[in-house]
C-alpha cells in the first residue's frame, strides 16, 4: 500500500501544483463552457480524458510507445490553445458540438498522457510490478482534477448565476487566460532549434 500512496501522491502533485500549470490550464479550457448544472457533461467529459491519458499513460509505461519529451512538452499547450479558442465560438446547446468536446478531451488526453508518462517512466523501471503503480497514480490524477474541475465549476456558479457575469465574459476570460499562457509555453517549448 505504501507504493500505491507514494505513487498516488506523485499523480496528485502532478495536477494540483504551480509545476502542472499545463495541465491546470488544459482543464480550464475544456470546463470554461460549463456550469455547475452540467456536472454530468462535465464528467463525461472528464472522463473521456482520463481514458485518453490512461491509454498513452500504460501504453508509455509498457514501453510499446515511445514519443519524443520535445515535442510531447510543446504539444501539451497547443492542446490548450485549440481548447480555449474553440471556446469562443461555442453555441449555448448543441448536441453534436458536445460530442466534439468529448473527442477532443479523448484526443489530446492521450497527449497529455504521453507527458505523464515521461514523469513516472523512470520510476516505474525500476518497480517490480507497474500495475499498483499506474492504477494508484491515475487515481491520483483524478482525484486532482475533480478537485480542479469542482472549483472552476463553484466559481461559475459563483460569480455567472449568484454575482451575474455575464456568462460570455465568463467563458472568454477563461479561454484568453488560457490561450496567452499556452501560447507563452507553445513558444517557449518550440521543439525545433
Amino acid at each position: 500500500m505504501n507504493d500505491f500512496s507514494f505513487y498516488f501522491s506523485l499523480g496528485w502533485a502532478h495536477i494540483i501544483s504551480i509545476d502542472a500549470l499545463d495541465h491546470l490550464l488544459f482543464i480550464l479550457a475544456l470546463t470554461a463552457t460549463y456550469q455547475l448544472n452540467d456536472w454530468k457533461k462535465v464528467l463525461i467529459l472528464v472522463t473521456a480524458f482520463t481514458i485518453g491519458h490512461s491509454t498513452t499513460l500504460v501504453l508509455s509505461s509498457f514501453d510499446i510507445i515511445r514519443f519524443s519529451s520535445k515535442w510531447v512538452e510543446f504539444l501539451i499547450p497547443l492542446t490548450i490553445v485549440i481548447t480555449g479558442l474553440l471556446n469562443f465560438n461555442q453555441p449555448e446547446k448543441n448536441t453534436n458540438r458536445q460530442w466534439l468536446n468529448y473527442t477532443i478531451a479523448l484526443f489530446f488526453g492521450l497527449i497529455h498522457g504521453m507527458g505523464f508518462a515521461n514523469t513516472i517512466r523512470v520510476m516505474l523501471a525500476s518497480s517490480q510490478s507497474i500495475t499498483i503503480p499506474l492504477l494508484g497514480f491515475n487515481l491520483g490524477l483524478e482525484a486532482g482534477q475533480i478537485v480542479v474541475v469542482t472549483f472552476i465549476l463553484l466559481m461559475a456558479w459563483l460569480l455567472v448565476t449568484k454575482a451575474r457575469l455575464n456568462r460570455k465574459i465568463w467563458i472568454n476570460l477563461l479561454s484568453a487566460s488560457a490561450v496567452i499562457t499556452a501560447i507563452y509555453y507553445c513558444i517557449d517549448r518550440w521543439p525545433v532549434h
